[in-house]
């Protein structure tokens, strides 16, 4: 088949985050300081992003902003010709470093928010003062003019305060809201049933958020992620496996999604022992689920085949045992019952479930 080039790069610099969400979506095992890739090798890789068509270059975590060089990294992308975003908490942003970032080419800001209230918001990321922090960055953001995406991660705890985060959105001065209910992946397994919203809950949500698009467009653009679970059918494998981004995981793993990790059986590539071009066009884990060749009949027949690619090849391997199957989401799935069952169980759970946080391991 034809390999498009990518348009898009994930460079998660560091696992290290102050917060500890409990839907946090990095793999189980997380990488320490000591195996980050270095400003040099970050550097390079930036560089080879843009010779082969990436446009658009994410500098995420963790917590980027754990990185002392954050401003050199920003630097070296925007040098290469980068589009950059910058995916934050927010904490470790001071008004001295947002002027350093500025400075050097920073073209946009994705701000995370767990809630509209302290209480609330310090709950969800298990770490206190974080919301009045979050503010404080938030308005120096906005007096800057830097453009801000305003990213709430949706579930059971404040899918209910949707309205007001839609509100604080605009008074943040956000030009996009990503209305992202939780996908579990990763960490977020181990709290599913403390965090999978209600039906009412996700049906409320569609309705707002269709009305907010309609009311608000020219002032706030929307990304509305429903819950997988609730789905007729599944939403595209990063529209289509190897596709569209690639990922850098801090020690250079390099990553079709951010979750391809959990499928046990792919070899995954290194940066820099190859180069992304390499990887991108030649590695067996970017080729093993290109295209629809690899999904079931029940995929390859089906009119949608190229719209959701059969769906999520990690959460097939989670919930079907086969990365190559059909995504259980699908109600077309054979195995779309393990997820009503998923379902059942955790309704049946939410209200007694307490999180889990996640929060790096201590050395020693």
């Amino acid at each position: 088949m034809s390999v498009p080039a990518p348009i898009a790069m994930l460079a998660e610099l560091t696992h290290r985050c102050p917060l500890a969400c409990p839907y946090c979506s990095n793999p189980l095992a997380l990488h320490g300081k000591e195996n980050e890739l270095n400003t040099e090798t970050w550097a390079r890789a930036f560089g080879e992003a843009a010779e082969l068509g990436v446009l658009q270059l994410h500098l995420s975590g963790g917590e980027p902003a754990s990185r002392p060089d954050l401003v050199d990294l920003t630097r070296a992308a925007h040098e290469a010709g980068l589009y950059t975003n910058l995916i934050t908490s927010g904490i470790g942003l001071t008004p001295a470093r947002l002027d350093a970032l500025e400075a050097v080419g920073l073209d946009h800001i994705q701000l995370s928010l767990q809630g509209t209230t302290p209480e609330l918001a310090d709950r969800i990321g298990g770490y206190k003062g974080g919301f009045a922090r979050k503010m404080a960055v938030a308005a120096e953001i906005k007096a800057r003019g830097i453009p801000l995406t305003l990213n709430a991660v949706m579930h059971r705890h404040n899918l209910d305060d949707l309205e007001r985060t839609i509100d604080l959105a605009i008074e943040l001065g956000a030009r996009r809201l990503e209305v992202a209910c939780v996908q579990f992946h990763g960490w977020a397994t181990r709290n599913r049933a403390a965090l999978l919203p209600s039906r009412a809950q996700t049906e409320a949500a569609k309705r707002i958020v269709a009305e907010a698009e309609a009311r608000l467009r020219g002032t706030l653009a929307f990304d509305f992620v429903p819950p997988d679970y609730y789905a007729d059918y599944p939403k595209a494998c990063m529209g289509g496996w190897g596709s569209a981004g690639l990922n850098i995981a801090p020690d250079g793993t390099v990553l079709p999604c951010h979750a391809a990790e959990t499928i046990p059986h792919l070899d995954f590539d290194r940066f820099p022992d190859k180069t992304l071009r390499e990887i991108w066009y030649d590695g067996a884990a970017f080729n093993a689920y290109r295209g629809t060749d690899h999904l079931p009949e029940t995929c390859r027949s089906c009119e949608r085949v190229g719209i959701d690619f059969g769906g999520c090849r990690c959460q097939a391997l989670a919930l079907a045992g086969d990365a190559a199957a059909t995504d259980p989401v699908c109600s077309r799935s054979p195995d779309h019952h393990k997820v009503t069952a998923l379902l059942e169980t955790a309704l049946a759970e939410g209200d007694a479930a307490e999180f889990t946080y996640r929060r790096m391991p201590r050395k020693g």
